[in-house]
């Protein structure tokens, strides 16, 4: 893989029914013109994604009518704790929201919500966004700006994350507003979850059917975090006269009445999606509780191994690899294989030990319990013991060979 710069994709044309389908790609640099070709496009250009545009993908969902400055301000010295911290109509700012949050070397990241009406050139300039920090800090706070930036938010996404050989990921396949770090995170989700699959169908391990895959359990995670952005973005943000009179009501109940506190939504924190429903699951056939569901993102647990140097302290996720994996909770256990793709064992108590039983704690195991498990780190199948060709009929189902 190579990486140029000054590339820009000037247009994006696909053949397909031909038995050789692959994608032309224009692109212009400052030598010049020229085509190339490629089986697959993954599509990272951002939220006005040109190629979104070129195959025709259709991008909807709400776009707010309301605007946020943001700064990065450089505070050698604050009482303010390393937390985030978020203002309903302050004395500093009225009838609008703040948010706080620490970043590294001594910076602080702080937004203003503006409103619809604010002019995005003047609201940076700094004769505008100095008086703002000033009132918020205290006129004995000295700060230096680093960077300001005016913000627009949305909640949408594409219709189909795959266009024939054009695959989205990251803001050109979904936008999210900022309020719970849902953005980049489900990105790299994004990739996790494409990687594996395409690396599968381009092996010839799997089938085209693999990557449609893609579409159904990224497409299922976009919404579930869209939703949640969308109900935290009302909530700061209020639209409507009932939205408003909620969120009054839960920052006025929530002073002194406990069950109102959880109500009070600056942003639901970012969280992988299990993919419950993705037809790559083999469902349960015995019994277990509702920990570590097929389709679940694997618990992290402690662990231990050995190696030259004598027993380590480790991580469970670190231990399994980068292919399909048999996590084992005891003997019994052989690899299972389906053409070129092996699932290999990781044996708990040979190949690494529960040192403090939190790992059969999170996995709900018991001797003889074995899991597979993707290569993004994902619950494919699980059973109370371990059964061949159970296993690998749960991997042909994983690589969308049933």
């Amino acid at each position: 893989m190579d990486l140029r710069w000054k590339h820009k994709l000037l247009s994006l044309e696909q053949t397909s029914g031909t038995g050789d389908d692959v994608a032309t790609l224009t692109v212009e640099t400052p030598d010049g013109v020229f085509k190339l070709q490629a089986d697959w496009v993954i599509a990272a250009d951002g939220a006005n994604s040109d190629t979104r545009r070129m195959v025709g993908a259709d991008f909807t969902g709400h776009f707010f009518q309301d605007r946020f400055l943001i700064a990065d301000v450089v505070i050698s010295k604050t009482e303010f704790p390393t937390e985030r911290w978020f203002w309903f109509d302050p004395p500093f700012h009225r009838n609008q929201s703040v948010l706080l949050h620490k970043e590294c070397d001594n910076v602080w990241r702080i937004d203003f919500q503006l409103g619809w009406d604010a002019d995005p050139v003047e609201e940076k300039k700094p004769e505008k966004v100095i008086p703002r920090i000033q009132a918020m800090l205290g006129p004995d706070v000295e700060f230096e700006l680093e960077w300001v930036s005016v913000y627009q938010f949305a909640c949408r996404r594409v219709d189909n994350l795959r266009h024939g050989r054009v695959l989205f990921t990251g803001d050109a396949a979904h936008q999210v507003s900022p309020f719970g770090a849902r953005g980049a995170n489900t990105g790299v989700q994004d990739c996790d979850n494409l990687a594996w699959k395409l690396a599968a169908v381009l092996k010839g391990d799997a089938p085209l059917a693999l990557l449609d895959t893609y579409h159904e359990e990224r497409a299922w995670a976009a919404d579930d975090n869209l939703l949640n952005s969308t109900r935290s973005t009302d909530f700061i943000t209020p639209k409507s006269r009932a939205s408003l009179r909620l969120r009054n009501a839960v920052l006025e109940l929530a002073r002194t009445e406990p069950f109102a506190r959880p109500l009070v939504n600056s942003g639901r924190l970012s969280t992988p999606t299990p993919y419950v429903q993705s037809s790559l699951n083999t469902p349960d056939s015995d019994v277990f509780c509702g920990l570590m569901s097929p389709g679940t993102n694997c618990a992290d647990a402690p662990v231990q191994f050995s190696g030259p140097s004598g027993t380590h302290n480790g991580w469970l996720l670190n231990r399994l690899g980068q292919g399909f994996t048999l996590l084992s909770f005891g003997p019994g256990a052989q690899p299972v294989s389906v053409g070129n793709v092996t699932a290999q064992v990781l044996e708990v108590g040979k190949d690494l030990t529960d040192a403090h039983d939190v790992l059969a704690q999170r996995y709900d195991a018991r001797p003889g319990t074995v899991y597979l498990i993707r290569p993004d780190q994902h619950v494919a199948a699980r059973w109370r013991a371990f059964d061949a060709t159970a296993a690998q009929v749960a991997l042909k189902r994983a690589l969308a060979l049933h």
